[in-house]
């Protein structure tokens, strides 16, 4: 890899990273439900028009729009309006690898090798030690909330492995189209139109910057290169790159925002990233799929799926 290439995909995770950071501001200015449905708007729009039209069939875009969209962006905003910190966030979202391999073992029929069993019990193991630390420090609803978001993520990457898309941004935009209305119903519905208009009336420039950063910057921007190295590079040398956001996104926590990162939470991080790379970086036993023509999802921000040529196992 080059090293302007291999700088980009440094900066591609550092900007998922700090992306959590960016949320979590955001947070102080829009409800949390109110929040994603704009940053889906503002990601659909005007990308949407300049993409093309879907090159999937419109029932896979619906159903990773609304489990990707609406299920794992939501319960992530909410966990983290509810208390969840931005940067154990960052690192509780990688679970979603165990998630996705288990999800695939069942519906795809895609063995995992001893080496990625033991990835997900060491991974397991992190988030064990994850859940006693923010259990005596911080509110377990929330913490389980980003867990749950971790599974949907799981479910959309194994539909983002059937859907199979030829062109991962064209992809992820018509997506981001999908969960722009039940967000916002859901908005009014738990969050109240009367919360919803407020912090629409006092919209600032910081919070009109986090909604274009968490859309353009961390969506449009991020998925597209990182889509971009991932045709001009293995996936195997590409997705490593991505066990780095959990590592901005704590360290942006931790200089921005002020969070503590405690031992338990760097023996946790450790545990997560080492059981992930085990799981994610090893091939899966395929009985049914060939090696040489099938793809599988990587994943490496906050949550955009990338189909490529099946060099590795698939995850979010």
């Amino acid at each position: 890899m080059r090293p302007s290439h291999l700088l980009l995909a440094v900066l591609v995770a550092a900007v998922w990273g700090v992306n959590f950071t960016v949320i979590d501001i955001g947070l102080d200015h829009f409800p949390p439900l109110l929040f994603s449905a704009l940053r889906f708007l503002a990601a659909a729009l005007p990308a949407v028009f300049l993409v093309g039209r879907p090159k999937v069939a419109w029932k896979w875009i619906v159903a990773v729009g609304l489990v990707l969209g609406v299920a794992k962006f939501g319960l992530v905003f909410v966990g983290m309006d509810a208390g969840m910190p931005a940067g154990l966030s960052s690192l509780v979202l990688q679970i979603q690898a165990v998630f996705t391999a288990v999800i695939a073992a069942a519906v795809l029929g895609e063995r995992p090798s001893r080496i990625q069993a033991l990835g997900m019990l060491v991974a397991l193991g992190g988030i064990g030690v994850a859940a006693v630390d923010e259990g005596t420090s911080g509110p377990l609803g929330a913490f389980l909330m980003v867990i749950g978001a971790a599974a949907a993520w799981g479910v959309s990457n194994v539909l983002t492995r059937k859907a199979s898309p030829p062109d991962a941004l064209n992809f992820m935009v018509w997506v981001s189209t999908v969960p722009v209305l039940p967000l916002l119903a859901l908005s009014l519905l738990t969050e109240g139109p009367a919360e919803d208009l407020a912090a629409l009336r006092a919209l600032d420039w910081q919070g009109t910057g986090t909604i274009l950063f968490v859309a353009w910057v961390s969506t449009v921007f991020g998925f597209g290169a990182w889509g971009w190295l991932l045709r001009r590079h293995p996936a195997s040398t590409v997705a490593p790159f991505s066990l780095l956001v959990p590592v901005f996104g704590m360290s942006s926590a931790a200089l921005f925002l002020g969070e503590s990162v405690t031992p338990l939470r760097w023996c946790a991080a450790a545990l997560l990233v080492g059981g992930v790379a085990l799981t994610t970086l090893t091939p899966a036993r395929r009985s049914t799929v060939s090696a040489a023509t099938a793809t599988v999802t990587v994943t490496a921000d906050e949550g955009e799926p990338v189909a490529v040529p099946a060099l590795l196992r698939p995850r979010p």
